[in-house]
């Protein structure tokens, strides 16, 4: 085939300092004005894994430099090598803090945006903690660690040592594989999101949780110790990481005292909403005792109505709303998972609010919270998957359902990859935990626990987990195939049938939302920006202009007919090409646009119109 591109880069990667990449504060809705980025050169070593698990942290001979955070097997990390089940990767660099920082009145915290799969860490030869899981953030208390006999007093010698099983075990791998092609990609090793230091006070903000309405939100700052807790909202000043849009000075000024560990309902002077045509922010600041943070929220809410015609609607602020996605895979030829740079993100953001899309689906993947932030500040609806786990046939069913429609129940059983009990009880706690952490994000609107059967077990169950951890956003328990009648939607895959299908025969007592959660897949090969020789389309198409003319005729012409029948939000697949799937409106490297954006966004303005005014 012609055109395949040996080693792919984008715009950004092109132009990457590997020296201080992705520079950025990596948790915007928690910033403190004082950190240390540890992006950029490490030592690094992939070896055999002969010692125990739980044995003595001793680093190997070093072969070379890694940048983080990229996974070794992707091209900015320098490495280009696939850690496998049987090896450990390590990691080693220095690092330094301010001087007295230890003091015994603060905490240096160690942050890990995300290391896949499992890791142990030490600090000056200490193991000081770990994790396993590999799409969450944590944070490691360094402080009793830190050794006073380095080379200076503030120098400091971080060591992780990391293992990944991929997709040979019960563990969360998402689309990842040792075997990748098709719809499945290479595998992500390692630390792939920012890892970076904080001096804090002993009593500090761990966390901070909004729950908004149309007038007021409900605010808890967690804080290790007890009191009050400063709480200023509304002047553009407050807010470090400059967010765009938030309330002149004086409109909605407040300053109040609230105890911490309490959640407290704020009310809102003169309350703008937030939607993707009004992406309205709050900015926040919040002190307690010595420490001091930066947030924002939005006013929002969520929930499930009906439109004048009495079909079921999706409801933003009180309002039907009709959600246009795109499926979202957050891939990148030359990072993996992590975008090379920030303006990477946004551009993905902006390029789909360009074409007319107000949601994307964010698959099979948890992103840095960055991503998110762009999201709220720029207005982009999330629906947020949880990431997959559990064992084959995952794959088989993949080629057999997407076929032919059958139903299967959903128990933990070897059936759907679910029969290791360890494997249950962990994706319910990272589902939790994912959950928690982006609670308080404005453009998170849906979760969806499982997709097309992919290490799915008790759905109904899980929805109803979910609803009790979260009560305000709705859950689309299971997308695409074996609904088990939970959530709040009626969620339907279709890519080798009509669309026009979706929802006949549906039982009139069924009150959820009818959702095309994916469709399309229409594919097109662009020679010179192509991930390799193979490629992967559900229907492909030799130009652009075939491309166009059947995307035209599935919005133009098929879509309108499911509106009427009372669907309520559709998710197109995809966003970009990725490896060997060429069914993106952008290719891998997003440098062309497969139809022009004003096409595409005409049409979706056609299908939010016809659903309008119903």
């Amino acid at each position: 085939m012609g055109g395949v591109v040996e080693v792919m880069l984008t715009p950004w990667g092109e132009q990457l300092d590997s020296c201080n990449p992705l520079p950025d504060y990596p948790r915007p809705q928690m910033v403190r004005a004082d950190w240390t980025n540890l992006n950029g050169p490490w030592k690094y070593a992939i070896v055999d894994s002969k010692e125990d698990a739980a044995g003595p942290m001793t680093a190997p001979d070093w072969r070379g430099e890694i940048i983080v955070p990229f996974s070794p097997e992707v091209p900015l990390s320098g490495v280009n090598r696939t850690l496998m089940p049987s090896q450990t990767l390590w990691y080693q660099r220095t690092f330094t803090i301010e001087e007295g920082a230890v003091d015994g009145r603060h905490r240096v915290l160690l942050h890990f945006g995300a290391v896949d799969q499992s890791c142990r860490v030490a600090v000056d030869g200490v193991e000081v903690g770990g994790n396993i899981g590999g799409y969450l953030p944590f944070t490691i208390d360094i402080t009793d660690a830190l050794s006073p006999h380095t080379s200076s007093p503030t120098e400091h010698t971080v060591t992780v040592a990391v293992r990944d099983v991929t997709d040979t075990s019960y563990f969360a791998t998402g689309k990842q594989s040792l075997t990748p092609g098709g719809i499945w990609y290479t595998p992500q090793s390692g630390i792939w999101q920012t890892v970076w230091i904080e001096v804090v006070p002993d009593a500090h903000i761990h966390k901070l949780v909004f729950t908004p309405g149309l007038d007021s939100v409900e605010v808890t700052v967690v804080a290790g110790g007890e009191g009050t807790a400063r709480l200023q909202i509304g002047a553009p000043d407050l807010y470090r990481d400059g967010s765009p849009s938030s309330t002149p000075r004086g409109e909605s000024d407040l300053d109040v005292d609230i105890p911490v560990n309490e959640p407290t309902v704020v009310p809102v002077a003169n309350p703008q909403w937030w939607s993707p045509e009004n992406p309205f922010l709050y900015p926040v600041r919040v002190t307690y005792d010595e420490d001091e943070v930066t947030s924002y929220f939005a006013l929002r809410t969520l929930g499930v109505g009906e439109r004048e015609d009495s079909h079921p609607a999706l409801l933003l602020n009180g309002e039907p709303y009709f959600a246009v996605g795109l499926l979202d895979q957050g891939y990148w030829p030359d990072g993996g998972y992590t975008a090379p740079a920030d303006e990477a993100l946004i551009f993905d953001i902006t390029t789909a609010k360009d074409m007319g899309y107000n949601m994307l689906r964010k698959h099979i993947k948890v992103e840095p919270q960055r991503w998110y932030h762009h999201c709220d500040r720029l207005g982009m609806l999330v629906w947020q998957d949880a990431v997959n786990g559990g064992r084959p046939p995952r794959k088989s069913l993949q080629v057999s359902r997407a076929v032919v429609p059958y139903w299967l129940p959903d128990r933990p059983t070897r059936l759907l990859g679910r029969q290791d009990s360890d494997g249950l009880r962990m994706f319910a706690a990272e589902l939790a935990d994912m959950i928690e952490l982006l609670y308080s994000t404005p453009s998170v609107v849906m979760w969806v626990p499982f997709n097309e059967g992919w290490g799915q077990f008790d759905a109904a169950l899980v929805a109803e987990m979910v609803r009790g951890l979260d009560p305000t956003r709705p859950v689309d328990h299971a997308s695409g195939w074996f609904d088990q009648g939970g959530g709040d939607l009626f969620s339907r895959h279709v890519y080798f049938r009509p669309p026009t299908m979706v929802g006949r025969g549906r039982p009139t007592s069924d009150r959820r939302v009818l959702a095309l959660t994916e469709y399309g897949g229409l594919g097109l090969e662009v020679p010179g920006h192509l991930w390799g020789r193979k490629t992967f389309g559900y229907q492909n198409y030799p130009d652009e202009a075939a491309l166009a003319a059947a995307f035209t005729k599935l919005h133009a012409v098929n879509l309108p007919k499911v509106v009427d029948r009372g669907l309520g939000a559709t998710v197109y697949t995809q966003l970009s090409d990725v490896e060997e799937e060429v069914n993106g409106l952008l290719t891998y490297d997003r440098r062309v646009l497969k139809i022009p954006a004003e096409t595409v966004c005409a049409l979706n303005e056609g299908l939010r119109e016809r659903a309008a005014g119903l």
